[in-house]
Order: C-alpha cells, then sequence, then structure tokens
C-alpha cells in the first residue's frame, strides 16, 4: 500500500477484515503492518516476504504504489489489482469507494486475468561486459546525467542502424507505459493488449525525431556516443537506475514474463480512457451550435 496516505491504511483494513469474515487469510507488506494490526488486533495477518505465496495481490495507492507491486508480482507470476488513491491510476482496477465490492468478487474469485507486454533491459559497457540488467513494466527511460548537454545516442532497431539522436534522453516504453511517460513525451496511445513497443525520443535535435512501434520479437540498442566526456542514466519505471558512460550499449527487448493483472469486469481500454483523461465525447462546437441555434429562433 501506498508508505504514507492514511487512505491506503483505511482501505486496506476495509479489505483485510472483509477477507477475514470469508475465512482467507491476508499477508501485508511490513512497512505498514503495525498500523493495520492495532486496527485489526484479531486478525491473523503475517508478514510478506519475497518466499509468500500468495493467490492475487491487491495494491491500494496510485500507479507508482501499483508499479512497486509489480516489482514483486512479476518474478512470481502472481496477478495484481490495483485499488486508485491517486490521480490517474490508470493501471488500477477500481476507487477506493469499491472496496466492498471488491470483498466480494475476489472471495468468489471472480475476476479475470490481463496479460500485460513487459520490457527486459541490460546494459553493457564498452568492452560488452553486461553490468546491470532490470525489468520494466512501463518504460526503460536513457536520460542526459547533466542538465549542461544533450546525450548523444545511436539508436538500433534488430541491429540495424535508425537514426542518432541528440537529445535529452530515449524512451523504450510496453503498450501499457504508452499512457505515461511516453504519453507526456508525444508518444502515441498503444491499446494495453497490443503485442508491441514503441521508442520515444525526448526533445530531439534530429530532423527524424519520430516515435516508432515496433514488433514484440524486436530489440532496441541504443548506445552513447559523441563526446567521451558525457554520461547518462538509465531508468526503470522510474524506481530502479543504472549510470552509463562512453560506449556503454542499453538493450531492451520484451520481458519473457508478462505482468497479470487482474480485472473485475470488461470495460473497453476506450472506455477507460476517456474516463481517466476525461476526455470529451462531445466535440467544442456542440454547445455553440446550440446557442447559434437559439439565437436564429428569436
Amino acid at each position: 500500500m501506498h508508505p504514507t496516505r492514511p487512505e491506503a491504511v483505511d482501505s486496506a483494513v476495509e479489505f483485510i477484515a472483509g477477507m477475514w469474515r470469508h475465512g482467507i487469510a491476508c499477508l501485508l507488506e511490513p512497512t505498514r503492518l503495525d498500523e493495520v494490526r492495532r486496527r485489526l488486533p484479531q486478525a491473523p495477518i503475517a508478514t510478506l516476504d519475497d518466499d509468500s505465496q500468495v493467490e492475487l495481490m491487491v495494491v491500494f495507492g496510485g500507479d507508482g504504489t501499483i508499479l512497486w507491486g509489480a516489482e514483486r508480482a512479476l518474478p512470481q507470476g502472481v496477478p495484481l489489482l490495483g485499488v486508485n488513491l491517486g490521480h490517474v491510476g490508470f493501471l488500477a482496477e477500481l476507487e477506493a469507494y469499491e472496496v466492498g465490492e471488491l470483498i466480494d468478487k475476489v472471495a468468489r474469485r471472480d475476476y479475470q486475468i490481463e496479460r500485460r507486454l513487459t520490457l527486459s533491459v541490460e546494459v553493457r559497457d564498452a568492452t560488452e561486459h553486461l553490468v546491470w540488467s532490470s525489468f520494466a513494466v512501463n518504460e526503460v527511460s536513457t536520460e542526459k546525467a547533466s542538465r549542461q548537454k544533450m546525450v548523444d545516442l545511436l539508436v538500433s532497431i534488430d541491429r540495424r542502424p535508425l537514426s542518432r539522436w541528440a537529445c535529452d534522453g530515449v524512451l523504450v516504453a510496453s503498450a501499457s507505459g504508452s499512457t505515461a511517460y511516453a504519453f507526456s513525451t508525444g508518444g502515441p496511445v498503444i491499446w494495453p493488449d497490443t503485442q508491441a513497443f514503441e521508442v520515444v525520443p525526448i526533445a530531439a535535435h534530429a530532423l527524424f525525431s519520430q516515435a516508432c512501434v515496433v514488433a514484440p520479437s524486436s530489440q532496441v540498442d541504443l548506445r552513447m556516443v559523441g563526446d567521451m566526456s558525457l554520461s547518462a542514466v538509465v531508468w526503470c519505471d522510474g524506481r530502479r537506475n543504472a549510470y552509463v558512460g562512453a560506449g556503454y550499449r542499453v538493450s531492451v527487448r520484451r520481458n519473457p514474463n508478462d505482468l497479470q493483472i487482474a480485472r473485475l469486469s470488461e470495460q473497453p481500454f476506450a472506455t477507460r480512457l476517456v474516463k481517466k483523461f476525461g476526455l470529451d465525447i462531445e466535440g467544442w462546437r456542440a454547445p455553440a451550435y446550440r446557442v447559434h441555434e437559439e439565437e436564429d429562433s428569436c
């Protein structure tokens, strides 16, 4: 759950109490375990650790907290269900006021599993020695480490050079991440069940600097070239990072492990997109036409 928000504890307490009434045991991450135990002294609440065997992971928070939950859920192949306490919550399934519905459906195992493509990243030095690896649910970003100068990256797709970008950075984003960092840098929105990912330059000083959508089997390589004094930092979901220098290569490909998202009901992505972004489906001209028609009738 979110590490600081009181409403996260409130929602977790309501959910755990409901699971207890159905005879279902809950495990809790240690950060706020004592708070929950004080409020539910009779409930058998154990600590969640790396060896815990769980059927479903429920996360109370925004997308950042859900991405934290994915760090545990993805390697173990456990479905993840998010309860939104944040602003947008694209990865979340429902809002905090819907915990009652959540309790009933989880107790009946009344949910479906949606699989999402995730990314795997490797960083190799100039001698091709592997120095760091990780995974990403949303995106892998390779960004300049200094504000003074742009980073110089040679971008290759499937080991074929595509373009050399002097830029603030380059994102390689999954379909899930297309509505996050990639969206804010001008990348396209990709439906989450699409088997593809995208490459998005950040403020590139180049004639060709368009976002590219690539096949799920593709490999994207970013090599540090140009000024040998420059460095960059690689971030995975804004949570895990490594620094890279001259000649380093960042390779991104599909992760063999998909993220499993638990869904309580079928909701088309277009509906979710309109709801989360508050999109205007009537159009800005409709009110003007109504006013014009009223004036004509006078």
